[in-house]
């Protein structure tokens, strides 16, 4: 296992509700949005970003080029082939940010990025059909998106401890979480709260291998498994990625993330429906990391697929095909981590205890962790985290112990913090009592000896959870927390309780009859209302 970096215990914990750099360009850009809806809106921003960061990558290289120094020595700075070798994108004239800058004030800004889109899918296949091309439409105010050009050609200028793309990035990844805010219910077809996925990443640990998420939205998920390789000593290019998204304009989302951060990824040919259309039917995945639709009550059913091998999942709600889809797409090795709708882990209708029965007694079910709610922009569906292993046996190159007819329940609903009125956001002392608990009941080396926390997590056995109908909720398991004993003997306790519970009485009395008489000099009236 690849050896982890220094522990971030102990440092000032970090909140997405910082007013940071990226929240102040997002309250700026938002101001320009007038009464654009915020669905419409997301894709002229977005598509913007991802120009202005193509473009600076294109530039940073080019000027490696043009200087010619060492590997680069009599390089031709014209010569797509060179970007291409640095997994760079070749960027046309016409597509350059420094166009669209000095256009920016033009009444026909609106055709220029148009053209500079068109312009930039013609020199790069892998981004055919995927940018927005709509910027001349006649309902789009080309005064703001002059602003908007001008604002987003600030961003990274002047910074000297990072480089201005990889801010791009960070701004990319800050606009979507805010546009799935702005979305509401909407934005969850694109975005999952980026702690939901970080605790889904680093429970599994996806050092190396093929990554598989077949909803998968704008792509969270393979951005935050290369982002844990690249923090723990691993190389990028070590995963391999492959997709699929049913919504076309999400899937072009999803494209452009991954492209943000030279990700390679196999999305399949188009968007599809993964349950009409498997576009990676033979893929057997080392990881499996999604946030299926909750509870979805619209989807395709053959009742003599394949996958449906532990249960035909009912025609009204699709849980249990999208776990039975995840299991189907594992390698003899592969785990799963993914969310789900509470109900999951307890409803008999429609057939669904037999199938979630049938799932533990394959011993398909590692661990279960019930989350708080609020973290979710799109619903107030109470959500949990599924954790399925295809062998629960010792892996001593993993440095799994053997876990097999053992479940590891964590109940983290007392998790979280609020960042504001309705949003909860899970920090990184939370994430690391959760992944902590996981990666100590797996045996890791390093990550300390497991036990039982009453009231956090329990390891129960197969036969216990048959005893309890094959309901995975992990209240049922892990207990009450503990109450510490401050040693004080009952009787002595309750005597002192209850004189202190009269001495309030007595004041309370005190108060009420002060009241009274303060009341009486203001008029009879008043008593009578009051009523005295």
């Amino acid at each position: 296992m690849p050896p982890k970096k220094q522990s971030r215990a102990g440092k000032k914990q970090k909140s997405t509700a910082t007013l940071n750099f990226e929240a102040k360009l997002w309250l700026a850009a938002d101001k320009l949005r007038n009464n654009m809806d915020a669905a419409e809106y997301k894709h002229v921003v977005l598509g913007l970003i991802f120009l202005k960061y193509i473009s600076d990558s294109f530039e940073e290289h080019r000027a490696r080029l043009i200087e010619g120094k060492g590997d680069y020595a009599g390089a031709n700075p014209e010569d797509k082939d060179e970007y291409k070798a640095e997994n760079v994108f070749w960027v046309p004239k016409e597509s350059r940010w420094s166009k669209l800058q000095a256009n920016a004030k033009q009444p026909t800004i609106g055709k220029t990025v148009d053209d500079a889109m068109v312009a930039l899918e013609r020199d790069n296949r892998r981004l055919k059909g995927v940018l927005p091309k709509d910027y001349a439409r006649p309902g789009l105010d080309k005064h703001r998106l002059g602003e908007l050009i001008d604002l987003i050609g600030t961003i990274g200028l002047g910074d000297k401890d990072n480089r201005a793309r990889d801010i791009l990035g960070r701004v990319y990844e800050y606009f979507l979480t805010q546009f799935a805010s702005a979305e509401g219910k909407n934005g969850g077809q694109f975005y999952t709260p980026s702690g939901v996925v970080r605790c889904l990443v680093e429970m599994l640990g996806p050092y190396k291998g093929r990554v598989y998420d077949p909803c998968c939205g704008s792509g969270g998920m393979f951005v935050q498994s290369e982002k844990f390789v690249a923090s723990h000593g691993g190389k990028i290019g070590d995963l391999s990625i492959y997709g699929q998204e049913s919504n076309a304009t999400t899937r072009r989302l999803a494209v452009m993330n991954l492209a943000l951060r030279h990700i390679e990824a196999d999305f399949g040919p188009e968007h599809a429906d993964t349950f009409r259309r498997d576009l990676h039917p033979d893929l057997r995945a080392d990881y499996v990391l999604a946030n299926p639709p909750f509870n979805d009550s619209d989807w395709f059913r053959k009742d003599d697929d394949v996958r449906w091998k532990y249960g035909v999942p009912p025609k009204g709600n699709a849980n249990f095909a999208w776990v039975q889809h995840f299991i189907h797409h594992l390698a003899p090795q592969g785990m799963a981590g993914f969310v789900l709708a509470n109900g999951s882990m307890s409803s008999n209708q429609s057939g669904e205890g037999e199938i979630r029965k049938a799932l533990i007694e394959a011993d398909l079910v590692d661990c279960m962790v019930a989350l708080p709610g609020q973290l979710f922009y799109s619903t107030q569906i109470p959500v949990c985290l599924w954790f399925l292993a295809k062998n629960k046996g010792a892996d001593a190159k993993r440095g799994f112990r053997d876990r097999r007819k053992h479940t590891l329940f964590i109940d983290a609903r007392k998790l979280g913090s609020l960042i504001d009125r309705v949003h909860r956001e899970l920090t990184d002392d939370d994430l690391k009592k959760i992944v902590g608990a996981y990666h100590a009941w797996r045996g890791e080396k390093g990550a300390g000896k497991y036990a039982d926390v009453a009231g956090f997590c329990k390891s129960a056995t197969t036969a216990e959870i048959a005893a309890h109908g094959h309901v995975l909720t992990p209240g049922r398991y892990v207990g009450a927390e503990a109450v510490e004993d401050d040693g004080e003997p009952f009787e002595e306790k309750m005597t002192r309780l209850v004189a202190e519970l009269r001495a309030q009485f007595d004041e309370s009395a005190k108060l009420e009859s002060a009241i009274r008489a303060n009341l009486k000099g203001l008029g009879y009236g008043l008593i009578k209302e009051v009523g005295s």
